[in-house]
């Protein structure tokens, strides 16, 4: 197994329930900047809808990085959100390369001095958070132990929000997916299991992709599958 690296080792000692989601998304950034090859970083979350937020931006630059983006609804950090797959702009100048978002990228090599971008969709099986997007000042891609770590320290920042906006006061480590002794939320796992012909993993998945982009508490949504009032077999997810 590949040793991990120094920002996933950074987000994994990281305690938990210490701060609001704000914070953490902040301290995600400062590690991301920290341990990678790049000048500055944000995350944004329910990047494609009207709820869209940024959490946290590392500096100016990053923060108006989101505000272009949301403004001309293009660049990497949209099509991150929408494909869920990485977006790797080594050279902003590489015409091919930003083909698909002319205005943003336009606005970007006239209002700022980023030369690179890479937008990380934050996501945990089919549900998709949002989007951590790094940047830097001069051309190149990152090194492949740079990106395996970035690409792992996004899955890890992914499981850490779940937590932090569904399941604040909860116990364990972050990357524990047991749900101990809440017995409401055993329940509904199970119930989504049968719903969607999913695993246990899956089923707790999505009941933490309801609760965070419905804004509610892991255990509300739980309680409301128990009691019949959610049906995920009935719902686009």
């Amino acid at each position: 197994m590949a040793e991990l690296g120094a920002v996933t080792r950074a987000l994994l000692a990281i305690a938990r329930g210490k701060e609001d989601d704000a914070a953490l998304a902040s301290r995600i950034c400062a590690a991301c900047v920290g341990g990678l090859d790049v000048d500055g970083a944000a995350i944004s979350v329910l990047t494609t809808t009207d709820a869209r937020q940024t959490l946290a931006a590392t500096d100016v630059t990053a923060e108006l990085l989101e505000e272009l983006q949301f403004s001309f609804n293009e660049g990497a950090c949209i099509e991150a959100a929408t494909t869920g797959a990485p977006v790797l702009v080594p050279d902003l100048d590489d015409r091919v390369d930003t083909a698909g978002w002319p205005l943003f990228a336009a606005a970007v090599r006239a209002r700022t001095d980023v030369r690179a971008l890479f937008a990380l969709p934050l996501q945990w099986g089919a549900i998709r958070l949002g989007v951590l997007d790094l940047y830097r000042a001069t051309v190149g891609g990152l090194s492949e132990h740079q990106l395996w770590d970035a690409i792992s320290a996004a899955d890890a920042a992914a499981l850490m929000l779940l937590g932090q906006r569904t399941d604040p006061a909860g116990d364990g480590g972050w990357l524990d997916l047991a749900v101990g002794h809440r017995a409401e939320i055993h329940q509904a796992t199970g119930m989504v299991m049968v719903q969607l012909g999913v695993d246990a993993a899956d089923a707790l998945a999505r009941l933490r992709g309801h609760a965070f982009t419905h804004g509610l508490l892991l255990v509300d949504v739980a309680r409301a599958v128990v009691g019949r009032q959610l049906v995920f077999a009935s719902e686009m997810e």
